[in-house]
């Protein structure tokens, strides 16, 4: 982020402005939030510094990762993990790319191959190029 714009005039380093704004675009969090993990960091900043910065960097750094495109020499990771919801099991297999960005993910009740399937032909279909290679984690399904 700090290559295309530039931070000259702040009293932060970009670093750290690059940081505050990543945590609010890409991790849903709110300005609140981003302000205390900054401080729990030693870094104190203000609401409004933070939002000032959400709203001077932010439309750059959104339109960057908007623009990632899958390529044929990417990655993926398949991971499955059970989770509990109102009381039940269910599993969560979720695709992340080497970058670390969640490509798709999908929650069922049974945990079958059927299911997996269904997340490898929804995530090649949407990605519209396969990866270089996939690893799973020895899953069973």
């Amino acid at each position: 982020m700090t290559k295309l714009v530039s931070c000259k005039g702040h009293r932060f380093p970009a670093e750290i402005i690059a940081h505050a704004v990543w945590l609010y675009f890409r991790i849903p969090l709110s300005l609140r939030l981003v302000e205390e993990m900054l401080l729990e960091r030693g870094i104190l900043i203000s609401y409004e510094t933070g939002r000032r910065w959400a709203l001077r960097f932010g439309p750059d750094y959104a339109c960057r990762l908007k623009r990632k495109r899958p390529r044929r020499r990417d990655v993926w990771q398949l991971d499955e993990v059970v989770v509990t919801i109102v009381g039940k099991r269910h599993w969560l297999w979720l695709a992340v790319d080497q970058d670390g960005y969640v490509l798709d993910e999908i929650v069922q009740s049974r945990r079958d191959t059927k299911a997996a399937k269904r997340l490898l032909k929804r995530l090649l279909k949407k990605q519209g190029c396969p990866p270089r290679r996939l690893t799973t984690d020895n899953l069973s399904s």
